[in-house]
């Protein structure tokens, strides 16, 4: 892998039986990506942006071909060590919120901490600084049923943030959500991009996603149909 590489996948196919049948989700996908892209996987639904997410958060394992992922190759990894590689270094936000009712905002952010051993003192600034970050420090107690669709996702997303991984994989992060609080997250997103040098991955077929992206990739029937920089975005990347 060089040096630049986030992510490197070569010839990705998977292959799902459906029945007497099989369903072809990927088909030979070979992308790169570097630090720091804010890059989205476009397509309609069924082009296969979710399976390629999935296996890169190591959530899934290819039929073939490679995807190496911060330097692990997920399809020789241990349930374990998949695992591991997700607590420690990958941020995932879906359309669905996924926070835990019972657990207040604070709670629901500190969740990946407890699961790497954070110290406590040092648990307790970054989560505050995550629900900071998302301009939610005073719902830090709200439970989510007291909270917005908004900020629930906000929620979610400091909840990704919160041990400040070098990637974030989002599936579409903004479909439950209306125009401004599509904007305000999105904004965000790419303000932690900017600062923080997070790179983002998204999947979307929502045209606001879109329009924030510096790189579309564009999937159809699980093929590349097209890689293109977005113009007049290209220069609003992390600082080097």
């Amino acid at each position: 892998m060089g040096n630049r590489n986030l992510i490197l996948t070569k010839n990705l196919t998977k292959i799902y039986p459906m029945g007497s049948a099989r369903v072809t989700a990927l088909n030979d996908v070979s992308l790169a990506f570097d630090k720091g892209e804010f890059t989205g996987l476009v397509g309609p639904s069924g082009s296969g942006k979710t399976t390629f997410l999935n296996i890169v958060g190591s959530l899934d394992t290819p039929t073939s071909g490679s995807a190496d992922v911060l330097g692990s190759k997920v399809e020789t990894l241990s349930h374990r060590e998949a695992a591991a590689l997700r607590n420690r270094s990958i941020g995932f936000i879906f359309q669905t919120f996924n926070l835990l009712p019972v657990y207040t905002a604070y709670e629901n952010v500190e969740f990946p901490l407890l699961l790497l051993k954070v110290p406590t003192g040092q648990r307790k600034k970054m989560v505050m600084d995550a629900l900071d970050w998302m301009g939610l420090a005073d719902r830090a107690s709200s439970r989510p049923s007291q909270l917005s669709g908004g900020e629930s996702q906000r929620v979610a997303i400091a909840r990704a943030m919160v041990k400040r991984p070098p990637l974030v994989l989002a599936d579409e992060p903004t479909a439950n959500l209306d125009a401004e609080n599509s904007h305000h997250i999105l904004g965000t997103m790419e303000k932690l991009n900017r600062e923080l040098g997070t790179s983002f991955l998204f999947a979307t077929h929502d045209e606001k996603v879109i329009g924030y992206l510096r790189r579309k990739i564009t999937l159809v029937d699980g093929r590349v149909t097209g890689d293109e920089t977005m113009p007049g975005r290209a220069g609003q990347g992390a600082k080097p």
